[in-house]
């Protein structure tokens, strides 16, 4: 393929460029897929033929030894093969990747094991240094991905069938199911054959292959290609176009004129990279300057393979650098060479079926994997799940995705892990004395072989009794896994963080948290000030200032309109103001405004009275029944006795709460637990049981009376199952047991085992009634106080208005006074002020007698002075008021 393709971009380049002043002549030389014999045959060619440049070789190991060749010789070597990542830059300069690294694609194959939600592969590679350079890029991206590789097949170039076949054999006992094949299609090709004779291109299998495999995926024979269906595969794309179409159209009739005996091939990527190479060489050419020597000879015999001999060449650093930075647009897409070698841009994922392969989607290092990718490279649709990919047909001629793991064949059960709990109704197991077989029973068992159906495949198991139950702690039993003794532990295992650096666990199945046991005592209030708990002393407060205001506000309104209430001194009147805003049904209110005043008022102390009445008789009430404790810290400070179960993490947790050691007690049983709340901590027993939630649950069930839950005081994670770590079946175990505790199944399992929850009454946190806060009744002090304050102001601007002619008098009264002098003006005003206080003085009482009674009218005389001309005339004025007495007629006898 790469012969045909560079002979064809010989003769298409100087068809372009007929006026090229230099042109490259090819010096072929085959290596047979030999080392030492490509180093031979560089050696020559560099010392015999004084090349200026080497394109190739094929095998990543023949690059390693030519390139150092190439590096002393400084002549660039270009390989569009050898994807090798051991060939570094940076150690040999004039060595050129005209190609991409595999480390381009690990990326790609990382997110198509995340996407199918694969936790587990198994890398099969060839024992080279072409197969080896992939793997440790491959392992860091997987495991940023969540992925793991539990084995590594290495597989020798010189391997026959026979140890091959043992090799997969060896693959299929192990429960993983996804494959990553990396090696040349040679050895590709004996493998696939060998799996599908073993049944391991069927269904639960999931294979890849990388673009070594990929990229002339349609020039492997027919046969293998039927061995391979439904492997997955990523290539490097290359974007669709008419010159590339012309140009493989030309290909394909030459490759047959070159090789009429071989079998029909379809061209690949390869042979459009190894025909840029010779475009990208060709150009470089033309701008290198000539110079007089393209070497510095010295003189040697001819066909010397000395390595001795090696000159060093005058040009080569200058081609190096034009083909650098010579870039285009070539077939194969953009052709740049600047950071030596080529720049991963889009990957293409096909999928193998038939006798040829189809697309499946794309993967860009930007946008991840796409389905889809318009003329330019650019992303058009985006993929939210894999389903949204063109449909995988996978081996087995299957559609639904392999889950990627299995239990193998070989006859074993899944080996699961239970012991008695302290509570029997999560876990009791019992050992057939005859048999010895394990039964085991309980809640975690229910919930398990729920877990068990719901999957959409069977799992073999058996369970396994823990052998130290009686004296081990529950990180032994999870230990266990770790070790290999079990392959999963069930029960009331509760995920803590200690225990996951040695075991994976599912999503918990019962409650969180841990929370007291605590004894209920009859608490009915006899305080003497309880009545003023229903409200907060900013209600309070707030309330009587409300109240004094809105007294003060009636008071200001009757007392414009002379209320015959009003009488007396002034505290004696504010008092009856006062007592309006309480019995406003039972005195007179005469003004409008003050019964819109009162009105408002009345409502707001209506809802303030039936509130305090309501709040008063809930803590009168609810408060009768109250937990003896309240608060962890308390206990502590009051250095009162806890307990808690015998060989729980709890007994370690109460001690990093601050408990002293000698204050905390182990028990067994529920039984026990109530015996000792009983006593009471003074009494040789304890104030409170620190438990977890669902222990407490069953606590309750059996000793509702005279206890109540706590809490909880601590947060954890319930009750899992244990798994090794990166187990494939954690999880599926998890997203099942998500469907179990959201539907009523696990309400089912609850009633069974632990009995109904809403029994108990003084099952959960009990909390006292709260007082009510001056922000509850904000809104109604809002109203009241707007209500007030408008009537105020209402009756203001009526006051001004009706006084409106005196004002405007006095106002124009004293403008006229302005216009005497100064000192003339003083002294009439003194006079007048004089002559005025004494008019205001002089009253005439005259006494009316009645026969039930005296009244007693005052004539005020007053004298008005008007001026006229310079002179000032009094005029009398006489008014008469009545002095209020018992509501009597009074008649005037004499005046």
């Amino acid at each position: 393929m790469a012969h045909t393709s560079i002979l064809m971009a010989m003769e298409d380049f100087y068809v372009v460029h007929g006026n090229y002043t230099t042109k490259i002549v090819l010096h072929i030389r085959d290596s047979n897929a030999d080392n030492v014999q490509a180093a031979s045959e560089a050696v020559d060619l560099l010392e015999n033929y004084n090349v200026r440049a080497i394109i190739g070789p094929q095998k990543s190991s023949e690059a390693t030894f030519v390139s150092d060749l190439g590096n002393k010789s400084q002549v660039p070597v270009i390989s569009f093969t050898a994807t090798s990542p051991t060939l570094s830059s940076s150690s040999v300069p004039y060595f050129l990747r005209a190609t991409l690294s595999d480390v381009a694609q690990v990326n790609c194959i990382a997110a198509l094991i995340k996407g199918y939600g694969w936790r587990e592969v198994v890398p099969i590679y060839e024992d080279t240094d072409y197969g080896r350079g992939i793997i440790p890029y491959l392992v860091d991206a997987l495991q940023e991905f969540g992925a793991y590789i539990p084995y590594r097949s290495a597989i020798p170039v010189s391997a026959s069938n026979y140890p091959l076949e043992q090799e997969l054999y060896k693959l299929m006992t192990m429960q993983t199911r996804v494959y990553i094949v990396h090696m040349s299609s040679s050895i590709a090709s004996t493998l696939f054959t060998k799996a599908k004779e073993l049944g391991m291109m069927s269904e639960m299998y999931a294979w890849i292959v990388t673009d070594g495999i990929a990229n002339i995926i349609n020039s492997i024979n027919p046969s293998i290609l039927d061995a391979m269906n439904g492997a997955l595969g990523v290539k490097f794309y290359v974007p669709k176009s008419k010159e590339l179409d012309d140009f493989t159209t030309r290909w394909n009739k030459r490759f047959k004129q070159d090789y009429p005996n071989d079998p029909p091939s379809q061209l690949g990527t390869f042979g459009l990279w190894g025909y840029d190479t010779i475009w990208a060489l060709a150009q470089a050419a033309e701008k290198v300057s000539k110079v007089d020597d393209i070497f510095h000879k010295q003189r040697h015999r001819k066909n010397s393979t000395c390595f001795r001999t090696i000159v060093t060449s005058t040009i080569g650093p200058k081609l190096l650098d034009e083909i650098l930075h010579n870039k285009f647009r070539g077939l194969s897409g953009d052709f740049d060479l600047e950071n030596r070698q080529l720049q991963p841009s889009i990957f293409q994922i096909i999928n193998v079926v038939g006798r040829g392969s189809q697309e499946i989607g794309f993967w860009t290092a930007k946008h991840g994997i796409i389905r889809q990718l318009d003329q330019n490279g650019s992303k058009i649709t985006n993929v939210n799940s894999m389903s949204d990919l063109n449909p995988v047909i996978w081996p087995g001629e299957q559609y639904v995705v392999p889950k990627g793991w299995q239990i193998p064949s070989n006859g074993k059960k899944l080996r699961v892990g239970v012991r008695t709990s302290g509570y029997p109704e999560f876990m009791k197991v019992e050992r057939d004395p005859i048999t010895s077989a394990i039964t085991a029973t309980g809640y975690a068992i229910d919930v398990f072989e729920e877990v068990l159906k719901r999957l959409p495949y069977a799992i073999p198991y058996e369970y396994v009794a823990f052998d130290n139950a009686d004296s081990g702690s529950y990180n032994d039993f999870v230990y266990q896994v770790h070790l290999g003794v079990y392959n999963a532990a069930i029960g009331d295992i509760t995920i803590r963080y200690n225990r996951t650096s040695y075991a994976d666990f599912t999503l918990p199945y019962t409650e969180s948290g841990v929370a007291m046991i605590v004894p209920v005592k009859d608490d009915t209030n006899k305080n003497a000030w309880v009545f003023l708990k229903p409200l907060t002393t900013d209600l309070w407060f707030g309330s009587i200032a409300f109240f004094i205001y809105t007294g003060i506000v009636i008071w200001l309104l009757e007392r414009r309109i002379n209320n015959a209430e009003l009488t007396g001194s002034f505290f004696r009147q504010l008092g009856i103001a006062i007592y309006f805003s309480f019995f406003a049904d039972r005195e007179r209110v005469d003004s409008i405004l003050s019964r819109l005043v009162v009105i408002v008022w009345v409502f707001v102390l209506l809802v303030i009275t039936s509130s305090y009445t309501a709040n008063l008789s809930s803590i009168l009430t609810v408060q009768q029944l109250q937990p003896t404790e309240t608060d962890v810290h308390e206990l502590i400070k009051k250095g009162e006795y806890v307990g808690y179960h015998n060989g729980s993490y709890v007994g370690d947790l109460l001690e990093e709460l601050g408990f002293d050691r000698r204050k905390v007690r182990a028990y067994e049983t529920s039984d026990d637990f109530a015996d000792a709340l009983s006593k009471g901590s003074k009494n040789g027993g304890i104030a409170a049981v620190i438990h977890e939630v669902p222990y407490i649950k069953i606590f309750l069930s059996k000793h509702c009376k005279g206890y109540t839950m706590v809490g909880p005081i601590y947060k954890s994670e319930g009750f899992g199952f244990a798994f090794p770590k990166r187990s494939p079946m954690v999880n599926d175990f998890s997203r099942t047991i998500l469907s179990i505790t959201e539907g009523d199944t696990i309400i089912q399992i609850e009633k069974k085992w632990i009995g109904d929850q809403h029994a108990c009454q003084n099952d959960g946190a009990i909390a006292s009634p709260s007082s009510l806060n001056f922000k509850s009744f904000s809104g109604l002090f809002l109203v009241t106080g707007v209500a007030s304050t408008s009537a105020l102001l209402i009756a203001l601007v009526m006051l001004l208005y009706k006084n409106k002619h005196k004002i405007r008098n006095s106002i124009s009264r004293v403008q006229t006074q302005g216009g005497y002098g100064s000192e003339h003006a003083n002294r009439q005003n003194q006079e007048r002020e004089l002559d005025y206080n004494q008019a205001r003085s002089m009253q005439v009482i005259v006494p009316n007698d009645l026969e039930d009674g005296t009244c007693q009218q005052e004539i005020e005389i007053s004298i008005e002075f008007t001026s006229s001309g310079s002179e000032v005339q009094p005029s009398p004025n006489f008014a008469s008021r009545e002095t209020p007495g018992n509501n009597l007629l009074c008649n005037d006898k004499s005046a």
